[in-house]
């Protein structure tokens, strides 16, 4: 038995050596260069480094309603449920890859009963025998394809974890940009409400004069119609918000319900600008580009583990254990048997599979690096569009607010100068048609411009920060 002990030492402190000493065949990953610009287009200060998407969204988004909406989205979102189970599934399979680098020990048992006569006058002999033991299996990875296996695993782990803090901005996102656009829908359907009473005031108004004779049928009938006008654009706008109010509830993991909120006031201060940071920060940062590099990353390793099937499969096989029953006496009696070998297996002729399999891997790494460079460049570009479309949706804004104004005071004095005989009912109509639809556009450029700084902290990468 000492002799069996020493003999299992000496073998698997050779097999450790010859494992040690073994290099792992393969290119070794190296980022790739990306074009990268030195600033962002449209920022407002390029120079400076802070950047939005370093805070977190609770202090970004200070609407305590908003807040309580995504702390929920976080907590029951199933699009996050599943992107989790992903992320221990794939970090589960890159266990199962590491596995292989470490022997495989097998515990065995059987048992066999056999009856035989040598005459037929002869009484029949039963023979019992069993054994017993535990049997290992290593294959030794001296030119790295379980390592780079490995190592590929391991890459799609960590990009499923890329993947999963995706999934977690773009909630965020989701639910800040749709909780806007229902502020907005308030909004609106604020002002239709507020004009159709003043349109039901006009109209009792030219009901009136047509009482009294001093006006006509056609006065009130185009008062009427404008007044029918502002009141189909309510339930128009009551079905948005009870569509916009269901999508919420799904990215709550919840039935369609309505959504609590602050109302949106249309001389709500926004926010002030904050820069977007240095681009080259936004690799770091996006979750995406971390995910395609991680896949560039496996894709690499995959070349290796292809290219190792070109050289020597080295085993090492071995048992250990014991029999009972009639075996023992043909054994000697000592009840104990052992084996060990080591087996070779090279490739000769395979009808260029293993070429075929290596072509494909360099294959699947072009088609990688040119997604990782894509990924960067549309975050560079989504940015960019985010930056100028906050720019110039604060200029539209402006402009709405001043058109407004004029427009209401357009709208008393249209009013004044009628009553006064200086103007037609026309003037009248027309005020409050364009004031009507010039508080709607107000309302959708406020609106607007919340929603495309929501858009510029998803776009920036942040939102994922715990």
């Amino acid at each position: 038995m000492a002799r069996l002990t020493g003999f299992c030492r000496a073998a698997l402190a050779l097999a450790l050596a010859s494992l040690m000493a073994g290099c792992a065949v393969g290119p070794n990953y190296s980022r790739p260069q990306l074009p990268s610009p030195p600033q962002y287009r449209f920022a407002a200060d390029p120079a400076q480094a802070q950047t939005l998407a370093d805070a977190p969204w609770f202090q970004v988004f200070e609407d305590p309603a908003l807040q309580e909406l995504i702390r929920n989205a976080i907590a029951n979102n199933l699009d996050l449920r599943m992107a989790a189970a992903r992320v221990e599934e794939m970090r589960a399979r890159a266990g199962i890859s590491k596995s292989y680098l470490y022997p495989q020990v097998d515990g065995l048992a059987g048992y066999g009963v056999r009856q035989a006569s040598t005459t037929a006058e002869s009484d029949d002999t039963t023979h019992q025998n069993g054994a017993g033991g535990f049997q290992l299996s290593w294959e030794l990875d001296l030119f790295g394809k379980i390592r780079r296996q490995t190592e590929a695993a391991t890459a799609v782990a960590l990009a499923s974890e890329q993947g999963r803090r995706g999934v977690l901005v773009t909630l965020v996102g989701d639910v800040a940009t749709s909780y806007f656009l229902l502020r907005q829908l308030d909004l609106e359907l604020a002002i239709a409400r507020r004009t159709l009473g003043i349109n039901d005031d006009t109209v009792k108004y030219f009901q009136n004069r047509l009482d009294g004779g001093v006006s006509n049928r056609l006065e009130l009938d185009r008062i009427q119609a404008n007044r029918a006008l502002t009141a189909a654009a309510i339930p128009d706008i009551e079905s948005q918000m009870a569509v916009v109010e269901n999508a919420i509830s799904l990215l709550l993991g919840r039935p369609p319900g309505p959504i609590a909120r602050e109302p949106l006031g249309i001389d709500e201060t926004m926010p002030p600008a904050i820069p977007p940071g240095l681009p080259v920060s936004l690799i770091e940062r996006r979750p995406d580009v971390q995910e395609s590099e991680q896949l560039l990353v496996s894709a690499n390793a995959n070349i290796g583990a292809a290219k190792a099937l070109f050289f020597p499969t080295i085993s090492l096989t071995g048992f250990l254990g014991g029999v009972s029953g009639d075996l023992t006496s043909f054994l000697g009696g000592d009840g104990a048997v052992w084996s060990a070998g080591a087996g070779l297996l090279q490739p000769v002729f395979q009808g260029g599979r293993l070429r075929r399999n290596l072509e494909a891997a360099r294959a699947q790494f072009d088609g990688a690096v040119a997604a990782y460079q894509r990924s960067a460049l549309n975050g560079y570009r989504e940015v960019a569009n985010s930056l100028v479309t906050i720019q110039k949706l604060a200029d539209v804004r402006t402009q709405r607010q001043v058109g407004v104004v004029a427009l209401r005071d357009a709208s008393d004095l249209a009013r004044s100068r009628y009553d006064s005989g200086l103007a037609n009912y026309i003037e009248i109509l027309t005020a409050d048609q364009e004031l009507f639809q010039q508080e709607l556009l107000l309302a959708q450029a406020h609106g607007a411009e919340l929603r495309a700084r929501a858009e510029l902290y998803r776009a920036l990468g942040g939102g994922w920060q715990p």
